[in-house]
């Protein structure tokens, strides 16, 4: 007989043990943050250790479902927010990260992670939902603040289907009937070039550029480029159903330039040849009163907070729109983009 220490092990039978659910709310603080006329959800760490990106693998279908019902989420005391971090948590919350397509003035921080657009900080950029002017924009936008400003740099929001139930019937069914035509014209020395623009010296590969993307394009004089899209003025969310105000009509339109800037242009430019403006899609003018009603929309549906080291905010592009105030002292924000969508993929209104 074999001893038993030197022959198979005793077999050890083990208790079934039951997966069971971790308790949210241990971990995190979930609540309504009530900031103006709107409120966005504010995701709380208990934990200073816990990282933002370990609690988001485990919660990605509680994220998506607040983000589709609140638009935007908050994200605050939690651990490892840095740019690599940051970036971990938005290859989380996205399929992709968006690599930045030239359009505006801002640097790279990481792959899919950048600086905010460059703009005067003693200025307001006004509210928009991010490239919704192209024929593929961004679903998600989400940014992490490295530097909180020392006064104001606040990131306003504005709820995106507030908007559209806001604005004057009579407005409302002039845009969605017309859509919005936005008008760009590449003078030189005035912004960014084409060439930066479509990262290319070759006329024949911008006009390539411009048909896939659905632009119409002339060269206005030899090295003048002027394109003209029309886009739509609301969609449809894509799984909501919801209808929200979705274009950049606020950061095209002459209106909305410093009014010395705007005398200066308009004295070297007629409307339609300067850098940047929009029209109804049939090419008539959009009035400036007709702006200023919209900009007074935004206005009294703007939401904001002060931003805190750290903090994460996460945007449904469609159903928010966002600003930047204006502000002083340093302020370093980063921003990602991802999950690209088109216009073919959501029902224009």
């Amino acid at each position: 007989m074999i001893p038993a220490e030197q022959g198979e092990a005793p077999k050890v039978q083990f208790k079934k043990v039951q997966r069971r659910p971790v308790d949210v709310s241990a971990l995190v603080e979930i609540a309504p943050e009530q900031v103006g006329r709107s409120a966005l959800l504010a995701i709380r760490s208990r934990r200073g250790n816990l990282r933002l990106q370990d609690w988001a693998q485990a919660n990605l279908p509680l994220i998506k479902k607040e983000l589709l019902s609140y638009g935007a989420l908050l994200f605050r005391n939690f651990g490892g927010v840095g740019v690599e971090g940051f970036e971990h948590f938005g290859r989380i919350v996205c399929s992709e990260l968006f690599r930045d397509n030239g359009e505006h003035s801002r640097s790279s921080v990481a792959e899919g992670i950048y600086t905010p657009v460059f703009y005067a900080p003693e200025k307001k950029l006004l509210w928009h939902n991010e490239n919704s002017f192209n024929l593929e924009w961004p679903a998600k936008v989400m940014f992490v603040c490295i530097t909180p400003a020392q006064e104001g740099g606040e990131t306003p929001i504005v709820d995106s289907r507030k908007v559209y139930d806001a604005i004057h019937p009579d407005v409302r069914r002039e845009f969605i009937r017309k859509q919005v035509m936005y008008v760009r014209t590449y003078h030189q020395g005035l912004g960014l070039d084409w060439r930066t623009i479509f990262r290319t010296s070759s006329q024949n590969e911008v006009e390539e550029s411009c048909r896939n993307a659905g632009m119409e394009y002339r060269w206005v004089s030899p090295g003048v480029l002027q394109t003209r899209c029309v886009r739509p003025s609301a969609v449809a969310h894509p799984d909501s159903g919801e209808m929200s105000w979705f274009n950049q009509a606020l950061h095209w339109h002459s209106s909305c330039l410093d009014p010395e800037v705007r005398k200066s242009l308009l004295a070297m430019f007629p409307d339609e040849a300067l850098p940047r403006n929009c029209f109804f899609g049939d090419g008539s003018r959009i009035e400036d009163a007709v702006i200023d009603h919209l900009r007074d929309v935004y206005q009294g549906l703007e939401s904001s907070f002060r931003w805190q080291r750290g903090d994460v905010m996460l945007l449904d592009n469609i159903l928010v729109a966002h600003a930047r105030n204006a502000f002083v002292g340093e302020r370093k924000l980063l921003v990602a983009m991802g999950e690209m969508m088109s216009y073919d993929r959501v029902q224009p209104c």
